[in-house]
Order: structure tokens, then sequence, then C-alpha cells
């Protein structure tokens, strides 16, 4: 098996802290075949380097055919998805960790962390750029792998504060959750026609509204 150890992606900007699996120099001996990690861990790299995730360099690097990594992922979009989800996710995990107060304050205070992280992330600003109208869907279909494992994790989120007694929600926490995430989705990707793309402060005040709990 291909030897494989855990570490630290660097980031632009610092932003986008996750733990992805890191594909080290072989041994010798008889070559054993790569994995779905593998493919992960190498279109994560890419991604983080501001470089467009390239199925064909994977597959050649790691000594596949693209039939394989398409078996693994279905698609180079698919991919994409799923590399963007796990990323969010740590984003989400380390915001919530670090978060001050509690209850409903709490929980704002994880999701401005969330937004800045993601506002200031340059590889997700060059992936925006370069592939307009993929990032876009690839980032906010209900039917893709991003949007729904975010409001999985905002929803956990929000459950786990509950779970201390110290928050309400005033409605189901799947239709919170979903709220929080298309509300941000349009502050950070979308709406530049509205004049609100990369305004956090003004999506802070927002999620303050929806949460109940002054924005200060």
């Amino acid at each position: 098996m291909s030897h494989i150890h855990t570490s630290r992606v660097k980031r632009a900007s610092r932003a986008y802290p996750v733990v992805v699996h890191e594909v080290t120099k072989r041994p010798r001996g008889r070559p054993a075949a790569a994995e779905r990690a593998d493919v992960m861990a190498l279109a994560t790299k890419q991604f983080m380097r501001g470089e467009r995730i390239d199925v064909q360099a994977i597959a050649a690097d790691l000594g596949l055919s693209r039939a394989t990594v398409y078996r693994w992922f279905g698609s180079r979009e698919r991919l994409v998805g799923e590399v963007l989800a796990a990323l969010g996710e740590g984003v989400i995990r380390d915001a919530r960790r670090y978060a001050r107060g509690s209850g409903p304050r709490r929980l704002l205070n994880a999701l401005d962390r969330v937004n800045r992280t993601l506002a200031a992330s340059m590889p997700l600003r060059r992936f925006l750029e370069a592939e307009r109208d993929a990032a876009l869907h690839i980032l906010t279909s209900s039917a893709g792998i991003v949007q729904p494992r975010t409001v999985a994790a905002v929803r956990e989120t929000i459950e786990a504060e509950q779970a201390r007694g110290n928050y309400s929600s005033p409605v189901d926490t799947d239709t919170l959750a979903y709220a929080i995430v298309r509300i941000a989705e349009a502050f950070l990707y979308n709406d530049a026609v509205a004049g609100i793309r990369g305004d956090v402060d003004r999506l802070l005040e927002v999620e303050a509204l929806l949460l109940h709990v002054p924005a200060q």
C-alpha cells in the first residue's frame, strides 16, 4: 500500500483550514495501487495552489486511468464538489471550535468566522474567477455535493448549541440552516448586481436577524 500521512495544506490568505491526506514518495519495491483518498489529496493540493483541478494530471501522477477516477467520482464536477465540501466542513469545524460566547451569540460568531474565512480565500476566489458558471453551480446547487453538506454542517452546529440548552431555534433546524447557507451564498458568491458580494459585515447583520441576536 502507498504510505500516506496527514498534514495541513499550506493555504493562500490563510483560508480554508483543513486536514487532508498527502501522498508521499512511495517506497522501493512493487508499486501499490493508488486509492480514492490519493485522488482527493492531489485534487485538494491543486485547488489550494489556485490551480484548475486536472483529472488527467492527477490520474497520470498516480498511475491511474481517467476511467478509474471517473468511476470513483462520477465526473470532474463531482470531484471538485467533494474537495470543496470537505474543505468547507473543515472551515465550519474550526469555526465551531474557536467561537466565542454561548447560545445565539456563539452561533453568530461561528458563522461570521466561516464567512470571513471564505471571503478571504484566494483559492476560492481564483476558482470563481476562472470557472465562473461551473463554480457557482458546484457551490450552490441543491442537487450537488457542496450545498447539502454545508447545510448539514451548519445544522449540526445549531443543534450542538441546542443540546447544551443555550439556544432554541424558532423554526426547525433544517430550515434555519438552509436559510443561513442560501443567504451566505448570495453575499459570498452570487449577487454582484445587488452590490453585496463579499460584504461580510452586512451578511453578519442579516444572520444576526435570523438568530435574533444583536450583530454587535
